[in-house]
């Protein structure tokens, strides 16, 4: 059926995400050291004048992040099926889920921004630079209550759509962005915004997040679009 393969496309854009938001990094040289908090003047400068990788890198970056509307959209499809006619958590996973969208993609354009004309004033690129990382990293709120939702949807599901652990899995994702707006107070260490409990973390549990949701997402698919053959064949018996 033609409704379930967009589902199972839907579904992919989950680990979609990873690999295309990830390749755009690599390219622009976010990774494998993004700019930190303790950067100094110059060295924000030059990772922006090298403007075409960056710019390219970047731009892959954000039509990458784009992928987790699909994602979401499925998500959503199937919390309609766990809850069904209030489906309360199922609007809030939506809500937030978009929210979640904006607040990845607008901080990488932000940065494509910077990276067009790299040369405006070095303080005025470094301000950029500042409000677009803060901006990608603390926004923690509609992250957590999009897992939170999902889990609770998930344990509260008398079908089974989804396995419990999976919901467990997303409380877990949850409770990883909690240090997040640490970054606010540190300008090097473990919770600065480049730091192992603020950036790592946070982008080590969301790929988590993005890749079991797609996988699980596009068996139960599968699954559900698979014909019930006990049945078919006591049927035509």
């Amino acid at each position: 059926m033609l409704t379930n393969r967009i589902l199972v496309l839907c579904a992919w854009a989950g680990p979609a995400t990873v690999v295309v938001a990830l390749t755009g990094w690599l390219i622009a040289g976010v990774l494998p050291i993004p700019l930190g908090s303790d950067s100094s003047v110059e060295a924000v400068v030059n990772f922006y004048s090298h403007d075409t990788r960056v710019l390219a890198g970047l731009v892959i970056s954000t039509l990458g992040v784009s992928l987790v509307f699909p994602l979401i959209a499925v998500i959503a499809v199937h919390m309609v099926r766990m809850e069904g006619r209030t489906p309360i958590l199922t609007f809030l996973q939506l809500i937030t889920g978009a929210a979640t969208g904006v607040c990845l993609l607008l901080p990488l354009l932000l940065m494509t921004t910077i990276a067009f004309r790299p040369d405006r004033s070095p303080e005025l690129t470094v301000t950029l630079n500042d409000i677009a990382w803060l901006l990608f990293i603390t926004p923690i709120a509609p992250f957590m209550i999009q897992n939170i939702a999902i889990g609770v949807a998930i344990l509260n599901d008398k079908h089974q759509t989804l396995p419990r652990w999976v919901g467990y899995v997303n409380f877990w994702i949850a409770f990883s962005f909690i240090p997040d707006p640490l970054a606010f107070f540190f300008h090097g260490g473990p919770f600065a915004w480049r730091g192992i409990f603020i950036f790592w973390l946070a982008l080590a549990t969301y790929a988590t997040f993005l890749i079991v949701m797609g996988l699980t997402l596009r068996r139960a698919i599968r699954e559900s679009a698979e014909p019930d053959l006990p049945a078919v064949a006591a049927a035509t018996a």
